[in-house]
C-alpha cells in the first residue's frame, strides 16, 4: 500500500461493503498506477475475497451487469484492466454505456430503462452498486469523482512484499469477509440512521459517507483516523482535478498572471496570452497551432460568464481586456487559494 491513509481507506471502503442497502451513495474503489506493476491487480486480488456478494466484471457486457444487481442485496463490481475500456477515445465511446452504469449507480433510486420480453415492455433495472476498478492512468472524470481513490506505485529496490498464494492466503481473507459481515449485517438499523459530521463536502461528502459511518460504527481511533483520512485524500485528489481540468486550470493560471503583474485592476488580453503561452510547464502554448488564442480563451471562460470587453488602460490606449474583479467569484468557487501551510495535510497519500 502507497500509505496508511490508503490502507485505512480501503479497511473502511470493504468493509463498508457489507452494509450496502443502507447507504445512499455507493462509492467506487479507483486502484490506479501511472504503469505496470505497481500493485494494482494484486490490491483487486484481496479486495475480492474480502467484500460483500463479490461480481467480477472482466468481459461482462453492460446488460449482464445491471441484470445482476437487485435493491435488496447489491452485489460489489470489481473490475480490472479497466483502462482498457476507457484508456483511448474509441475505446471509451465502445463502452460509455458501461461508464453510465456506473455512474447512475454511485446514487440510489437511478434505474435504468430496458426494453425486455415478448411483449417489449420497458422495465426499469436497478444500478445501484459499490465497485472497485484497476487500471494504468486515471479513469473517466466522472468515474474519478465518484470514487475513493488509491493512487498505486511500483515498488522500489530494497522495499519487499510478502508473496500472494492462493491456497494460502484465500481462506485467512474470507475469514475477514465473514467476521466483517457478521459484525455489521445486524448494524443495519443504526447505520441509516446515522448522519456522520464530515470534513468535506458535495459529491465528495456523499462518496466518503459510508466509510465514515463505518468507522464511527467500529469507535475507538476509527472515526478520527478516517475523517484525517478523508480530508487529506478528498483534498490532494481535489488538486489533481486543478491540474487536468483545463477549464480550472485556466483559472487559477490567470490568477497567477494578474499576481504576476501586480493584481492591476485589468489586464490586456494580449498581456494575458502572452503569460499563459510563454509559461513552458503549462499547456497552453500547445493548446492549438499558435497556442491558446483569443478565441480559445474566450470558450475556456464561457461557462464562467467572463468575456472581455474593450477597457481603456492606464496609458490611454483602448484594447480588448479582463477586469480583475470579473473573476473573483469563479476563483473562489473552483480554485480556491490553498490553506496556509500546517493547516491541514497536502494529502499526498493517495
Amino acid at each position: 500500500m502507497p500509505s496508511e491513509e490508503a490502507l485505512a481507506a480501503v479497511t473502511l471502503w470493504i468493509a463498508a461493503t457489507h452494509l450496502q442497502p443502507a447507504w445512499q451513495h455507493a462509492p467506487r474503489l479507483a486502484v490506479v498506477g501511472p504503469a505496470k506493476r505497481c500493485g494494482k491487480s494484486r490490491l483487486l486480488d484481496m479486495v475480492t475475497e474480502t467484500v460483500h456478494n463479490r461480481l467480477i466484471t472482466m468481459n461482462a457486457s453492460p446488460a449482464a451487469i445491471f441484470r445482476s444487481i437487485t435493491d435488496e442485496d447489491p452485489p460489489t463490481l470489481l473490475l480490472d484492466e479497466a483502462d482498457t475500456l476507457f484508456g483511448t477515445a474509441k475505446a471509451a465511446e465502445k463502452n460509455e454505456e458501461l461508464r453510465g452504469l456506473l455512474n447512475a449507480g454511485h446514487q440510489r433510486n437511478r434505474p435504468t430503462l430496458r426494453v425486455t420480453g415478448p411483449e417489449h415492455k420497458p422495465v426499469a433495472f436497478p444500478t445501484f452498486a459499490m465497485a472497485a476498478l484497476a487500471g494504468i492512468g486515471d479513469l473517466p472524470d466522472t468515474i474519478m469523482d465518484r470514487s475513493v481513490v488509491i493512487r498505486m506505485r511500483r515498488r522500489a529496490a530494497g522495499e519487499k512484499v510478502a508473496s500472494f498464494r492462493v491456497g494460502r492466503d484465500t481462506p485467512a481473507l474470507n475469514a475477514i469477509r465473514d467476521r466483517l459481515s457478521a459484525w455489521l449485517t445486524p448494524l443495519h438499523a443504526r447505520a441509516v440512521d446515522l448522519e456522520p459530521s464530515m470534513p468535506v463536502e458535495d459529491r465528495a461528502a456523499d462518496t466518503w459517507e459510508p466509510l465514515v459511518i463505518v468507522a464511527d460504527l467500529a469507535g475507538g481511533d476509527w472515526p478520527a483516523l478516517a475523517r484525517a483520512t478523508c480530508r487529506s485524500m478528498a483534498a490532494y485528489e481535489a488538486g489533481q482535478d486543478e491540474d487536468s481540468g483545463l477549464k480550472t486550470r485556466i483559472l487559477t493560471d490567470i490568477r497567477r498572471a494578474f499576481a504576476f503583474h501586480g493584481d492591476p485592476p485589468a489586464l490586456r488580453t494580449r498581456t494575458l496570452l502572452d503569460y499563459l503561452n510563454e509559461d513552458a510547464e503549462a499547456p497552453w502554448a500547445e493548446y492549438g497551432a499558435n497556442g491558446l488564442t483569443p478565441r480559445g480563451l474566450q470558450l475556456l471562460l464561457k461557462d464562467y460568464g467572463i468575456g472581455s470587453t474593450t477597457r481603456r488602460f492606464p496609458d490611454s490606449a483602448q484594447a480588448k481586456g479582463f477586469a480583475r474583479n470579473q473573476f473573483l467569484d469563479a476563483w473562489a468557487r473552483y480554485c480556491p487559494e490553498p490553506e496556509p501551510a500546517g493547516e491541514s495535510g497536502p494529502g499526498t497519500a493517495a
